[in-house]
């Protein structure tokens, strides 16, 4: 493969991290430094719309046109020599964490738009339309699961289905969705799921230590392991903490440490591929001389084959109900995603691109999710993965260079000219 030089020229890294600092200032949260700044951003919040308002001023200056569908999915669109042709897609999602990064997610969705800039500033012309996406929702810290404006594109959800979930204030996603609709209401509205893609590449940083550990340039992502997350409610009895016998107590929080503690022998793996993270633990009534009558906490487990992520994913309600000494459990499964495997187009087509400049690659794949996981089923799909600081995400600290972003950017441009060809 050869690629224009023209095109690579053309990415221009002080414009990408322009724009990548600006969108970082949009829920900005302070650092020690400057390269430790984090960003708070909820999906569908007025911060989210602002940025998302930015994205689609940069895009039309560019002549992009825009459109959104019924779940705030925002697609900014390169026209193609055949329009009827089916697009290349590219992006990713524009939400943080609470307590989250810059680059997480926003990259992959500004990777797009100046890849995009670069083949049009290179006089390249494409049969193929490409789309940039910014998906509603991928990380799942305002309303849980993440993926939602993915997994309702794609079929793999009704869009109706997160439409009782709350926030922590309450707020219900159909709520905020509606609200947030309504705000954009002038933006052109498209069918959901309009069209079924050519393909699908996803720029992202890794949030894992092996790129940098190796002084590599880009991770060829081969597919995502699977995922099962659960709500745990362990319901015991309220009582005096000053005159309850022990022995006479249903306290909910000893016996979600018994249930933790058999599931951290359930987990238990040698060969450390397995995740298994209880995340958050709520307690109620929360007072420190009451017994508490309710003890909630999160599983969240992954593993990147099937027949483990099923069979010890099952295993959770029984070996939970097992541990208990005084109380009763209730065990939800909020969200289940099998592993993939990335169909050989894409992942090809960013390794050709990445060797071609004379960048070093490594085949990997990803562990944690991403929403080109639910495009498997639609299209070719793949992932391109740059180095991130000490492999830290979900924090404030996460951090990769402005050169390692362009190096992206730049495979990314060269990819999306192959697959739209």
């Amino acid at each position: 493969m050869s690629v224009a030089p023209n095109l690579i020229a053309a990415v221009d890294e002080a414009r990408q991290w322009r724009r990548l600092m600006e969108m970082a200032e949009l829920g900005a949260i302070p650092g020690p430094t400057p390269e430790d700044r984090g960003v708070n951003r909820p999906c569908l919040s007025p911060l989210d719309r602002v940025a998302r308002r930015r994205l689609i001023a940069w895009a039309e200056e560019l002549g992009l046109s825009i459109a959104t569908d019924e779940i705030g999915n925002l697609f900014l669109r390169h026209e193609g020599t055949e329009p009827g042709a089916a697009p290349v897609l590219t992006g990713s999602h524009m939400d943080s964490q609470p307590n989250g990064g810059r680059f997480d997610g926003i990259w992959g969705v500004l990777a797009g738009l100046e890849a995009v800039q670069a083949i049009r500033e290179a006089g390249l012309s494409t049969r193929r339309p490409i789309e940039v996406v910014a998906w509603t929702n991928e990380e799942g810290g305002r309303f849980a699961p993440g993926c939602m404006g993915s997994m309702a594109w794609t079929g793999f959800r009704p869009p109706t289905t997160w439409d009782a979930v709350t926030d922590p204030e309450g707020i219900t996603f159909r709520a905020a969705l509606d609200e947030h609709l309504r705000e954009e209401a002038d933006l052109p509205r498209r069918p959901l799921g309009a069209y079924r893609p050519h393909a699908y590449v996803e720029a992202h940083i890794e949030q894992g230590p092996r790129l940098e550990a190796g002084g590599l340039d880009i991770g060829v992502v081969t597919g995502i392991q699977g995922s099962r997350w659960f709500t745990v409610e362990i319901h015991g009895k309220t009582d005096h903490a000053g005159t309850t016998p022990l022995m006479q107590r249903q306290d909910a929080v000893q016996d979600m440490l018994r249930a933790i503690t058999a599931l951290n022998t359930l987990m238990h793996d040698p060969q450390d591929v397995l995740r298994f993270t209880v995340g958050k633990v709520e307690v109620f009534p929360n007072a420190s001389n009451t017994v508490a009558d309710l003890a909630r906490f999160s599983i969240d487990f992954r593993h990147p084959v099937a027949e483990v992520l099923l069979k010890r994913g099952d295993a959770i309600p029984g070996v939970i109900q097992a541990a208990l000494r005084d109380c009763t459990a209730t065990v939800t499964e909020r969200f289940h995603a099998l592993p993939v495997t990335f169909q050989p187009e894409v992942p090809e087509a960013v390794e050709r691109a990445a060797l071609a400049q004379g960048l070093k690659a490594l085949r990997l794949p990803s562990g944690a999710f991403h929403d080109a996981q639910f495009l498997v089923p639609l299209c070719p799909t793949g992932m391109i993965f740059v180095p991130c600081r000490g492999g830290v995400s979900h924090h404030p600290s996460e951090y990769s260079t402005p050169e390692q972003l362009a190096k992206g950017t730049r495979v990314l441009a060269a990819a999306l000219v192959e697959l739209a060809k």
